[in-house]
């Protein structure tokens, strides 16, 4: 029998998207919120207007990193710049590796994580924050 374990709900989808947009238009920054599973699959996206299209695969890669890497993705941009750029070939499978995607923790247990692209990417790590917040 399996053990239960939490994961996001389409209402926690919803209300991910709901405040990281909120908080964006706030500030009237036009970005993409990709919202993914543990495994970082997508779940729920969200591209405001006169935001460009490549945003709209920048952040689900970016929630993707933070998802299956259980951290966010700042780490890996920071080990990028500090020098260790054989880490770009060596995860294939890892291409959001810029700020901006933040893992979802839930009793210790990454069961997700938010990818933001559109402004600078710390702003899209605080976009990405806040709507983790509204859970």
């Amino acid at each position: 029998m399996p053990a239960n374990r939490t994961y996001l709900t389409q209402d926690d989808v919803q209300k991910i998207l709901n405040a990281s947009n909120a908080h964006a238009k706030a500030n009237q920054w036009a970005v993409t919120i990709a919202v993914v599973d543990d495994g970082g699959h997508l779940l729920g996206l969200m591209r405001q207007d006169n935001c460009a299209t490549i945003s709209t695969y920048i952040s689900q890669e970016k929630a993707r990193a933070a998802a299956l890497g259980r951290r966010e993705s700042k780490i890996y941009e920071d080990l990028i710049k500090g020098g260790r750029t054989a880490f770009l070939g060596a995860t294939p499978v890892l291409h959001g590796v810029l700020e901006g995607g933040v893992n979802i923790v839930i009793d210790g247990h990454t069961i997700g994580a938010v990818g933001v692209s559109g402004v600078k990417s710390d702003q899209d790590a605080e976009i990405a924050k806040v709507g983790i917040a509204a859970l």
